[in-house]
């Protein structure tokens, strides 16, 4: 498997803390500011239109500022970060699943939220859920870590991400969601398992596709969707799978993950 050092250099994020200790994933804010520009901008560019022409519209320059710093936290928003680059590249090619789009992206990038994937997803369609079970998750492995307040918000903002990214539904009272993904969701998926060393039919099996919460004949049949589009070349014949991205890894990136 691919060290975390190496894994850090294409943007992912380890620790314990995460962006969700003070924001949910603002996925109206990440549209208006990737939609408002072309693929190939760069930090700059969106740094101006927060700071300068707020675009979020923003009430304060404080505001402004905290919101920039957040999304940067929690996308990288520079095509220098290789995560966002190929990101970015997939945005625009299926409007519906952007809002899934981007949980994965914040996904690999906070380690708060990527503690409630496996509660969030253990859920059925129509089972409840509520802040104080996401609370208990958050404190399992140290109950003196998070003052009562802290778990509290931290709880909030991470169930409004799910729900934003369409896998709860519900304001006070929230219930899990049948979602369903696109083959953009699948190309990213089966990305990031590549970048963790994953080869074959392990690419499927990552915690990156079991985000998408499909069974593996509906995961393999939208990666023949997205190798028909030219996005990526996938092959699968008897139980040998062979998965290649021709346009999202540069040469000293391939290198890295020795590929």
């Amino acid at each position: 498997m691919t060290s975390s050092e190496v894994l850090e250099k294409f943007g992912f994020k380890f620790g314990k803390n995460g962006a969700h200790s003070a924001r949910s994933m603002m996925i109206v804010e990440l549209t208006t500011l990737l939609n408002g520009r072309p693929e190939e901008a760069i930090k700059a560019d969106y740094q101006a239109d927060i700071l300068d022409f707020n675009q979020l519209q923003k009430p304060t320059e404080k505001a402004r500022k905290l919101t920039f710093r957040h999304l940067v936290d929690l996308y990288g928003i520079s095509p220098e970060v290789p995560l966002f680059r190929v990101f970015r590249y997939l945005w625009d090619r299926d409007e519906a699943t952007q809002p899934m789009l981007a949980l994965q992206l914040a996904m690999v990038r906070d380690p708060l939220l990527r503690k409630s994937m496996p509660a969030v997803l253990g859920l059925r369609p129509g089972d409840s859920i509520t802040r104080e079970f996401i609370e208990q998750v958050l404190a399992e492995d140290d109950l003196a870590r998070f003052s009562p307040a802290s778990l509290k918000s931290f709880a909030q903002n991470i169930n409004g991400t799910w729900t934003q990214a369409g896998y709860l539904q519900g304001r006070s009272k929230k219930s899990r969601v049948e979602v369903k993904p696109s083959y953009v969701n699948v190309v990213f998926a089966l990305y990031l398992s590549q970048l963790e060393g994953r080869t074959g039919q392990r690419l499927f099996t990552s915690d990156w596709c079991k985000l998408l919460d499909r069974d593996m004949a509906t995961l393999h049949a939208l990666a023949y969707t997205a190798s028909a589009r030219g996005l990526i070349k996938f092959k699968h014949v008897g139980d040998v799978i062979e998965v290649a991205f021709p346009d999202m890894l540069t040469p000293e990136e391939k290198a890295l993950i020795h590929v």
